[in-house]
């Protein structure tokens, strides 16, 4: 079967040219294959489209129609291939971003107004969201996630470290008394994280890769890590979390570091988008203007130790 848009094009440059010879030396076809584009559009739509004579062709008024149709069309399929072509080399259009919901409100819908100015032909559709997302399956052409990274199918590209601590307010350890060992852990009261994570509920990895493990035990769960703050911050236990959401906190006071001997678990930041395909500007400016606002040393971890 003949393509029908080649064929399209075959007949309006017959109809242009008025003679099937001339649209095959136009268009660098041999005249039985622009006599068989025509002959095939005739056939699907069951009308004559021109008039064939020795001397000329005349278009019938189906065909006058038709080619009305087909020049539209055809020029809607041009400014379509035009404003894809431009959407890989100028940043413009809808990014569909999907970030993890404290990490984005903190620190990636603060970036979004800088972002905005520089290429204000890029408007944002943002998920905020923890819970892991099919990038292909729902449509997003971008997504931040923290931690080690599984997916193989997607292509990453990391944006910064991500520091992690454990504190508490100096109240509960005026209370409770100060840690001195991992072993120690399991006398005190460890809010826990419910989302999966090296940081869990239920279990707490030392170790820039984690691979030191300590059991732990709490009277809160949550599955936000700001939650989770509000109620260190109060006094009701120990924490470990991100600096991102913890690193005000211990810049002014209302939380103290505990085991700073130990070190913590150091997840990545990543920027990961689906693989096989080159993407387009909008996704490449914003991984590029995420990498200069994080690193090499994220603004939530100045002034830490």
């Amino acid at each position: 079967m003949l393509d029908r848009v080649t064929s399209m094009q075959v007949f309006v440059r017959v109809a242009a040219l008025g003679s099937f010879s001339a649209a095959a030396r136009a268009l660098d076809l041999s005249q039985t294959m622009v006599t068989k584009h025509v002959v095939s559009l005739e056939e699907r739509l069951g009308i004559k489209l021109l008039h064939r004579s020795t001397r000329k062709l005349v278009l019938t008024e189906g065909g006058r129609n038709y080619l009305a149709a087909c020049e539209r069309i055809l020029a809607e399929i041009e400014e379509a291939e035009a404003s894809a072509s431009l959407d890989r080399v100028e940043p413009r259009g809808t990014l569909r971003l999907n970030v993890p919901l404290t990490f984005g409100f903190r620190q990636v819908v603060p970036a979004l107004a800088e972002f905005s100015r520089l290429y204000p032909a890029v408007s944002f559709d943002l998920g905020l969201a923890d819970r892991y997302v099919d990038l292909l399956e729902e449509g997003w052409d971008l997504a931040i996630r923290i931690g080690r990274l599984k997916d193989s199918s997607l292509v990453a590209r990391r944006l910064a470290e991500c520091r992690t601590a454990v504190c508490a307010a100096p109240s509960y350890l005026a209370e409770h008394g100060i840690p001195q060992s991992l072993e120690d852990l399991s006398r005190h009261n460890c809010l826990g994280y419910t989302l999966p994570s090296a940081i869990g509920a239920n279990r707490w990895a030392f170790g820039l890769d984690g691979e030191a493990v300590v059991p732990v035990q709490g009277n809160l769960r949550a599955n936000n890590g700001d939650a989770l703050l509000a109620a260190a911050v109060a006094g009701q236990g120990l924490i470990y979390q991100p600096t991102f959401i913890v690193g005000d906190s211990l810049r002014d006071g209302s939380l103290v570091p505990v085991l700073p001997g130990y070190p913590t678990y150091q997840p990545g930041i990543h920027a990961v988008l689906p693989s096989g395909r080159q993407a387009p500007a909008k996704v490449r400016a914003f991984i590029a203007f995420l990498s200069r606002c994080f690193g090499p040393e994220p603004g939530w971890d100045r002034g830490l130790r």
